[in-house]
């Protein structure tokens, strides 16, 4: 059995944010899309991150993580068309768990969970906190070409409602499942309010 890849989305404009989101300190000094990635790649040793075109300092610091990056050229097209790009760059996974540059506290207990659980055979898995499903979001490899001409905001939204079925919600004692990080306020002080998010 072998893991499945991971996929960082991090080529959202970040404007409510005020600045460059992703390479804004958290209290531990760590950037918020370094700390994402760190946690992913720690467990899922192949990771694809998905940038905005010539965003130097976030693909350097991915590039010395270990990560395959790739520059979305329409990142305003919406995070549906990041997965189809991260997907196409690795056809021959046995699967993708994707998570978001935005939400640096999920637990690596988390993720390795998931991963685990699409490496044994699970269609569809996520984590649920408080009754709220969260991220990341893992995909069996038969998802492949579906994932790989998705496009728009709707990420793969579209999968996971139409195959309720076949989507293994896992409870996770983890409220990071839960949080990304809008404001600058959130990053030095996070209350890990419920604020969900299912856009993946």
């Amino acid at each position: 059995m072998t893991l499945p890849s991971g996929v960082l989305l991090a080529a959202g404009s970040g404007t409510r944010f005020g600045s460059h989101k992703l390479m804004h300190p958290l209290p531990d000094g760590q950037p918020i899309g370094l700390a994402a990635a760190r946690n992913l790649i720690e467990v899922v040793p192949h990771c694809i991150g998905v940038v905005r075109p010539g965003d130097k300092e976030l693909i350097i610091a991915l590039l010395e993580l270990g990560y395959q990056v790739v520059e979305n050229t329409k990142p305003g097209a919406g995070m549906g068309d990041s997965l189809a790009l991260a997907v196409q760059t690795a056809t021959n996974s046995q699967g993708w768990l994707v998570a978001l540059g935005d939400m640096p506290w999920i637990r690596q207990l988390t993720i390795r969970t998931l991963a685990r659980r699409i490496e044994r055979g699970a269609s569809l898995v996520a984590p649920t906190y408080s009754g709220r499903r969260g991220h990341p979001v893992g995909f069996a490899s038969r998802w492949g070409c579906r994932l790989a001409n998705i496009s728009g905001d709707q990420g793969a939204r579209i999968i996971l409602g139409n195959h309720r079925d076949e989507l293994e919600l896992l409870p996770v004692d983890d409220p990071g499942v839960l949080f990304d990080v809008d404001r600058p306020e959130q990053a030095s002080n996070p209350d890990f309010s419920p604020g969900g998010d299912e856009s993946s």
